[in-house]
C-alpha cells in the first residue's frame, strides 16, 4: 500500500527522523509506515499530502501520478461518510456489499457514512481500489472521483 511514501520524503532530503517530528509522531511509529509494519492512520497520511503537496492516491500508489496539490486539507468524517454513502449507492451496492469488499462489518460501514467514526485508512484504500474511486475525491482533497492513472 504506501508504496510512495519513502519515495516523496527522500525527494525532500528528509531523514525519518526528521518526518516523524514534522509529523510530531515516534520515529519507529514513521519506519513502521514506510516499511508496511503498519498501516499510517488516515489524519497523518492526511498530513502527509497536505507537508508535501501530493495526492493520497499517489502515495498509495493507487496512481503514478504525481499530482501536486498546492492547498491544505482538512479531513471532515461527516463529509467523507457522504461520499462513501454517495459511491455505494451509485454503484448499486448495499453496506453488506461494501463490508465484504473491504473485509470488515455492517455496523462499520453504517458509523463511516453517518459520519461517527474517520473510516480507517486500510478500509479506505481497499473501497476506493475496487470501486476505482479515488482517495482523494472521497476526503474531498479534489473534485475527480476517478482515480488519474496518467
Amino acid at each position: 500500500m504506501f508504496s510512495n511514501i519513502k519515495r516523496v520524503r527522500e525527494s525532500y532530503e528528509l531523514t525519518q527522523r526528521e518526518m516523524a517530528k514534522i509529523l510530531k509522531i515516534s520515529k519507529s511509529s514513521y519506519n513502521n509506515f514506510e516499511t508496511g509494519e503498519h498501516i499510517i492512520p488516515l489524519k497523518h497520511l492526511n498530513n502527509f499530502c497536505n507537508i508535501f503537496h501530493v495526492s493520497m492516491d499517489y502515495v498509495c500508489g493507487l496512481t503514478k501520478n504525481n499530482l501536486k496539490v498546492n492547498k491544505t486539507f482538512k479531513l471532515d468524517k461527516k463529509n467523507i461518510g457522504k461520499k462513501l454513502k454517495e459511491i455505494r449507492k451509485n454503484k448499486k451496492l448495499t453496506q453488506e456489499d461494501i463490508a465484504k469488499i473491504i473485509n470488515t462489518t455492517q455496523s462499520n460501514i453504517s458509523s463511516y457514512e453517518n459520519g461517527n467514526t474517520l473510516i480507517l485508512t486500510a478500509f479506505l484504500y481497499n473501497f476506493a481500489k475496487h470501486l476505482n474511486v479515488s482517495m482523494d475525491y472521497i476526503c474531498d482533497r479534489n473534485n475527480n472521483i476517478k482515480i488519474k492513472t496518467y
